[in-house]
């Protein structure tokens, strides 16, 4: 488990490296997700007034779609640099590769979170920080679950001309439950009559959801890509 978790930990760093030379996925995740809340924030505020759920509603449609955008990108440098194949060949079972590429997909979705949950907060006036701990509990079991199910289907289309027009339409019938239980529980956290054991239902359900999908996807990377 050891060399395991360590091989996990290399794609990651390898990941992180790249990006920070780059910054090319951070930077237009992080652009797209602003520019999500700001077009839904001058469509759903009138006068000051706020669509009830909108704020919940909107913050988990823009992760997912940041998400969506992330994940396009993160078996493509190795693509294009023709690198796949050597990653494929390291002597480490494929299973850390994945958990590598899954842990840099969360950490992306947990940098996205930062700059949009306070933006929510302020734009739509939501009382998100009166109960921060189960609120961050959702936003990480949430991202847990998308990355999961995203990180499989990113290598399944890998090596597909039309991954970005298919992994949308694979992902999102998918992540389903995902949306509606960060949606539910975090709805329950900022309406007036605040419903902790609703928040708490979901976040045990989100949990749930990740550990199925996170257990299948370690089952089924290495036969997804194997030529």
């Amino acid at each position: 488990m050891t060399s395991f978790f360590a091989a996990a930990a290399l794609v990651v760093r390898k990941d992180l490296l790249v990006e920070t030379r780059s910054r090319e996925v951070v930077y237009t995740s992080l652009l797209f997700a602003v520019s999500c809340m700001l077009v839904f924030a001058f469509g759903l505020v009138k006068e000051g007034r706020v669509v009830a759920d909108a704020a919940a509603a909107i913050l988990w449609i823009t992760i997912a779609f940041a998400g969506t955008l992330a994940l396009g990108r993160i078996f493509d440098r190795e693509r294009h640099n023709e690198t796949m194949r050597a990653l494929l060949l390291a002597p480490v079972p494929r299973a850390a590769i994945y958990i590598g590429k899954f842990a840099g997909v969360v950490l992306l979705l947990l940098l996205v979170e930062a700059v949009v949950v306070p933006l929510v907060a302020l734009m739509f006036d939501a009382p998100i920080f009166r109960h921060a701990p189960l609120v961050a509990g959702l936003m990480v079991a949430g991202s847990l679950g998308y990355a999961a199910v995203g990180t499989l289907f990113a290598a399944m289309l890998a090596r597909s001309r039309s991954r970005g027009t298919l992994l949308p339409v694979l992902l999102y019938p998918m992540t389903v439950p995902v949306i509606i239980g960060g949606v539910r529980g975090t709805a329950a956290l900022l309406q007036p009559d605040v419903d902790i054991a609703m928040a708490r239902t979901w976040l045990v359900l989100l949990l749930c959801f990740d550990a199925v999908f996170l257990t299948l996807a370690l089952w089924l990377f290495e036969p997804v890509m194997t030529e």
